[in-house]
C-alpha cells in the first residue's frame, strides 16, 4: 500500500476530514489532498507527528526497501494540545465538556504550563488573528498591560481573544480591528483572563 493510501486509511479510521487532519499537522488542506493523491509526499517531520497521532511506528509508511535497517525510532517529543469550545458553565476549563478537538505539537516548541488551543471566531483582532485561526494559549490568570489574552465573558461560559489594556484600576478590552468598541471590564460586563496568547497558527 503507498504512502498516501496509508493516510487515508489512518485519517478515515480516525474519522478525520482532510482539513481536521491539516489543522492537526499545521499544513493547508491541499497538502493532505496532494499526499492522498500521490502528487506528493510528506516530509519525515509529519509523518513522525502522524506515527505519533495514529499510535504507529514510522517505519509503517514505508516499504522494507524503503526504511533503512540501521535506522533507530525515535518518536518526536510531541504534546497534544486541546481545542476549547463553548465553556461548560462550573466545568473547569480544560474538562471534556469544553473540548472540541486536539492539537498536537512539538514540545521543544512551547513555553512551560498548560497550553490549550482555541478558534478565532469573528475579525475584531485582525490583522493580528484572522478569523478561523487556532490561537494557542498558556493558560494563566492575568497578563501584562498590551497582550492578548483569552478572556471569559457573559458567565465564564464563552471565551474570546481581546488585547489587554490597563488604566489604573481599570481594565479594558481592546480589539485589533478598530471597527470594534473596546469593551470596559465592570460589574455590568465582567470578565476573567484564562490565559496568554502565545503563537497563532494559520492555514493558507
Amino acid at each position: 500500500m503507498s504512502v498516501g493510501k496509508k493516510i487515508k486509511a489512518l485519517r478515515k479510521e480516525h474519522c478525520l476530514t482532510q482539513n481536521e487532519l491539516a489543522e492537526r499537522l499545521d499544513v493547508a488542506p491541499t497538502s493532505v489532498s496532494a499526499w492522498e493523491r500521490e502528487a506528493n509526499r510528506p516530509l519525515m517531520d509529519k509523518l513522525s507527528i502522524m506515527a505519533n497521532m495514529f499510535n504507529v511506528p514510522i517505519s509503517y509508511f514505508f516499504d522494507e526497501d524503503e526504511f533503512p535497517s540501521n535506522i533507530v525510532e525515535i518518536s518526536p517529543p510531541t504534546i497534544r494540545i486541546p481545542i476549547l469550545g463553548t465553556i461548560a458553565c462550573g466545568n473547569p476549563i480544560l474538562a471534556e465538556q469544553n473540548i472540541e478537538g486536539y492539537l498536537y505539537e512539538f514540545a521543544e516548541t512551547l513555553p512551560h504550563g498548560t497550553i490549550f488551543g482555541l478558534i478565532a471566531k469573528g475579525d475584531s483582532m485582525e490583522p493580528t488573528i484572522p478569523n478561523g485561526a487556532t490561537v494557542l494559549i498558556r493558560e494563566q490568570s492575568d497578563v501584562e498591560n498590551g497582550e492578548i489574552a483569552a478572556v471569559l465573558v457573559n458567565g465564564d461560559t464563552e471565551a474570546t481573544l481581546k488585547r489587554v489594556k490597563k488604566i489604573g484600576s481599570m481594565v479594558m478590552l481592546m480589539p485589533d480591528n478598530n471597527k470594534y468598541d473596546p469593551i470596559p471590564v465592570s460589574e455590568d460586563t465582567p470578565a476573567r483572563i484564562i490565559g496568554k496568547a502565545i503563537r497563532v497558527n494559520i492555514n493558507l
